[in-house]
Order: structure tokens, then sequence, then C-alpha cells
């Protein structure tokens, strides 16, 4: 699962963004990033000034070693911003499974007592909220 991202469209290879081309999509990825609070959380001061003197100097990247710096860099952000939405549907699923399967304890269900240990229904829960 991955989040909403204007960066779809981009192909991942061997853990690496592909066809990072304009200033637009580090733009979107830093501001996503910013809301999230991945950004000083995960980037150390050098790919964070990387990323902010690419934004401020270049509209369209064509060197190869650019490039593949920020790509790196890029794929540690969404990397960072998957986990964090999946924390976080995990969290509000974990919360939904518990109170389901007290519920149904009381109505006599006595194989609900395992919902609230069922990583897959506490995601189906978590990412339906969502």
């Amino acid at each position: 699962m991955r989040p909403s991202f204007p960066l779809e469209e981009h192909n991942r290879e061997e853990g690496k963004i592909v066809a990072l081309t304009t200033k637009q999509d580090l733009v979107k990825i830093k501001s996503r990033a910013l809301r999230t609070r991945v950004w000083f959380r995960t980037l150390s001061k050098i790919e964070r000034a990387i990323i902010d003197l690419t934004i401020k100097c270049v509209e369209k990247i064509r060197s190869q070693t650019l490039e593949s710096a920020l790509s790196g860099i890029v794929s540690k952000i969404l990397d960072a911003l998957e986990n964090s939405l999946l924390s976080k549907i995990e969290k509000v699923g974990r919360q939904l499974a518990e109170n389901l399967s007290n519920i149904a304890q009381k109505w006599g269900n006595q194989n609900a007592c395992n919902w609230k240990r069922d990583k897959d229904f506490i995601i189906y829960l978590g990412f339906s909220q969502f």
C-alpha cells in the first residue's frame, strides 16, 4: 500500500525513484514531507540542503549525478511516508478491532477474541476509516 502521492507514476527501481526531472516534483515531495513531519525526522541536514538548493537553483534536472542523489533521497522520503501511513492505519484499526471484539464477545461470539490479534483484520478496519 502506498500513500496517495504526486509521484505514483514514477517507477521504483532498486529502492530508487526514476524519472524525477522537474523542480515541481521536488516541491511536491518537500511539502508532503513537511506536512507529515517526515522531513526533519528522516533526512539529514545535507539531504535537506541538496533538495532545497536544487529547488532554488534548477528548473529541470539534467545531471545524472544530481538525479541519482535526489532519487535516493526521495526514495527515503517515500519509504518514511509509507511507514507513517501504515502505522496510523494500524493504530486506528487496532482500536476498532478491540471494540468490535468486545461487542461480539458480549453477544456470544467466542471466536471474536481472536479479532484483536488478526493483523489483516486490523489493517482492513484502519484502512476503511481513511
